[in-house]
């Protein structure tokens, strides 16, 4: 579905991803676990077309998106759920998930996914007049990852879904997007709970200063003396 073909994006100066390739194949999880500052972020704006690389190929389902416009790639099946949730905080609940279906024109599924985004989570029905910056940080993530379901995607990149989340909403969130996935969105999630995410994913990819270091089925590298050394305490 998505392929990431030896790709270098720069900042200003700096060489952010260094040929970097990945594949993520239709129907599954895949995640992306890596230090802060290894890249992981880049990688989805790269993807999702906010930074553009300076070489090689992004290709969703056979069309090159490397230089598409980052509307246009969500019109083309792609959404994002940012690191940080980025709610429209002087926004109203319902008017956030209302911004996720912007380039929607079927009004009546519009309104059907957004039933079940409220049957998925019942605590943003009951607060959806409520301002999005005045939720709880677990409420806020769940609005982000609704907002995004709103698209109608079939890609989503999700940043870094527990950040900052309660050990009990983080398995919450988890549980959410391995739901989301058995639904059939497939899913590139870039988490530093690297224990949680290898535990979802089918297949794990390692990034360190740019560069994919190692890859492979999820639980394999879960019990990688190197992953386990590097990334899960162990």
């Amino acid at each position: 579905m998505l392929q990431i073909k030896e790709i270098d994006v720069y900042y200003g100066a700096i060489h952010a991803l260094k040929k970097l390739s990945l594949e993520v194949e239709q129907g599954s999880i895949v995640t992306l676990i890596g230090a802060n500052g290894a890249g992981k972020t880049t990688t989805l704006k790269s993807i999702s077309g906010l930074l553009r690389p300076k070489t090689g190929s992004i290709i969703f389902k056979d069309n090159d998106i490397s230089k598409v416009a980052p509307e246009k790639i969500v019109g083309l099946g792609i959404s994002q759920v940012p690191e940080g949730r980025r709610v429209f905080s002087t926004m109203t609940v319902m008017e956030n998930l209302e911004m996720g279906a912007y380039l929607r024109k079927d009004k009546k599924g519009t309104e059907e996914d957004m039933e079940n985004v409220f049957t998925r989570f019942p605590r943003l029905k009951e607060r959806r007049k409520q301002l999005a910056g005045t939720l709880s940080g677990g409420e806020q993530q769940m609005l982000a990852i609704g907002r995004a379901l709103m698209a109608r995607p079939q890609l989503m990149l999700m940043d870094e879904p527990s950040m900052g989340l309660a050990p009990l909403l983080v398995k919450e969130i988890f549980s959410i997007i391995k739901d989301i996935n058995e639904r059939g969105t497939t899913i590139l999630l870039v988490e530093q709970n690297a224990n949680m995410a290898l535990s979802i994913a089918d297949k794990a990819y390692v990034i360190e200063t740019g560069e994919i270091v190692l890859q492979g089925n999820a639980q394999e590298l879960m019990n990688s003396p190197e992953v386990k050394k590097a990334y899960l305490g162990g």
